[in-house]
């Protein structure tokens, strides 16, 4: 219609004349259809937000045959309460990701689309420290991330060690377990990290085929070091798994300078976006593993093999459809990662330890205690031990309700024991 507004000829062919006859025809039908149907008629009381509605009129003869009445319209205006989200995550969306969610969306094959793809791959490369080819946003939250490293690269049988010194270590394991591989965990106390001698211990006693280390462990806040570990892996045939999902951004990250061969994070803390697409990378040796798989990856979903094959141009072929991609999602993606870049890791890095060392500074005031020592502490997420004879929930409800401030409480072997404080991305 627009050419014709411009004064522009834009003759069409019978046939398409004939399909917008049909759509201009069954529009006319559906606006018929609805009439009986009376709009709800709402009124805002704009000192008070109280909402009045008025009950739809139903059109019998047709809800006759459905058992289900058309629900009233919602009595309350949808406006979610503002919050400074300084929790373990999610953290508070940048505006310019809040904005880039509200842009026109295109199809999951536009050719637009596809070369956002190839944008963000760029982008999550630099963030990583990566060349890997196969840098991928996974659609979905961390978890799905982490299943997806964990389903393609073990097999049935595989010896998977996992440093397990929070909940995500323990997720990891469980995770393994159900696709079959013959778990082995070293273990630390909720907290602390483990030393590069104790790491070298367990591979060379268990030689597993794969090992998963928590980078940033979310229900502690500590940070582990991967200084040597790569090295070590390549040197016995390991493939290492990376959690990133709380460093990613905030933390200084070296992808292929530490030789870490499957990472995945989170787009909701130090990246500012909200929750539902996954950076992930598989470095050459985990591609080749998942190539020469045996079985087939028991999860079609999150099967990697196939899903290079739509998001990503590895190996020159034609790109095929495997799912519809969250759209928006993948635009607020393109936007924080373009935030990262703009500001520089390395400054973003020294913007979250500054403001860390200041939090804690305030702590030691305050005469709180940090759980993990500083030189294993991420800068964030810090957790706080819960002085005795304090109630963790009662602090935690009221700072929320007087202040609209989130903070989080411990989780699981530290539940009740201590609050966790994020102060990462748009927050830090």
């Amino acid at each position: 219609r627009a050419p014709h507004r411009r004064g522009i000829a834009c003759p069409l062919p019978s046939n398409l004349l004939m399909l917008r006859s049909t759509v201009s025809s069954a529009r006319r039908c559906r606006v018929s259809a609805a009439a009986p149907i009376r709009l709800a008629a709402v009124a805002a009381n704009e000192s008070t937000r109280a909402m009045s509605v008025v009950a739809p009129v139903k059109n019998t003869s047709q809800m006759q045959s459905l058992g289900i009445d058309v629900p009233l319209p919602i009595v309350e205006k949808f406006d979610p309460p503002y919050r400074l989200l300084a929790g373990p995550g999610p953290g508070n969306a940048h505006p310019r990701v809040h904005a880039a969610m509200t842009l026109p969306q295109v199809g999951h094959l536009d050719p637009y689309f596809l070369n956002l793809m190839e944008q963000i791959k760029s982008l999550m490369r630099y963030t990583y420290q990566t060349n890997n080819d196969f840098t991928v946003p996974v659609s979905g939250t961390g978890s799905a991330a982490m299943e997806a490293c964990v389903a393609n690269m073990i097999e049935p049988g595989d010896k998977f060690l996992v440093g397990v010194n929070g909940y995500f270590g323990k997720r990891l394991v469980d995770m393994a377990s159900r696709y079959g591989a013959q778990c082995i965990e070293i273990n630390r106390p909720w907290g602390q990290v483990f030393t590069y001698e104790e790491i070298k211990a367990a591979v060379e006693k268990h030689q597993p085929r794969v090992m998963a280390l928590v980078h940033a462990e979310t229900s502690t806040g500590a940070c582990q070091p991967f200084d040597g570990v790569g090295e070590l892996c390549r040197k016995h045939g390991v493939i290492l798994i990376a959690d990133t999902v709380t460093s990613i951004s905030g933390v200084p990250l070296y992808v292929d300078k530490w030789g870490i061969d499957a990472v995945y994070a989170g787009t909701q803390k130090a990246l500012s976006c909200p929750p539902g697409v996954s950076p992930m990378s598989f470095s050459p040796a985990a591609m080749d593993k998942l190539l020469k798989r045996k079985t087939a990856v028991p999860n079609w979903y999150l099967d990697m093999k196939m899903v290079a094959s739509y998001l990503t141009q590895t190996g020159g072929g034609a790109r095929s459809y495997h799912h519809t991609a969250p759209i928006s999602m993948c635009f607020a993606l393109r936007e924080a990662l373009q935030l990262v870049s703009e500001e520089g890791l390395e400054t973003r890095w020294a913007r979250h330890r500054e403001v860390a060392e200041e939090f804690w500074r305030l702590l030691g005031e305050m005469g709180l205690e940090p759980l993990v020592d500083h030189k294993n502490r991420l800068p964030t997420l810090t957790t706080i031990r819960v002085p005795a004879g304090i109630d963790p929930k009662a602090v935690t409800n009221f700072i929320l309700a007087k202040y609209n401030i989130e903070i989080g409480n411990g989780l699981g072997e530290l539940a009740g024991k201590c609050w966790r404080v994020g102060l990462m991305g748009y927050n830090a």
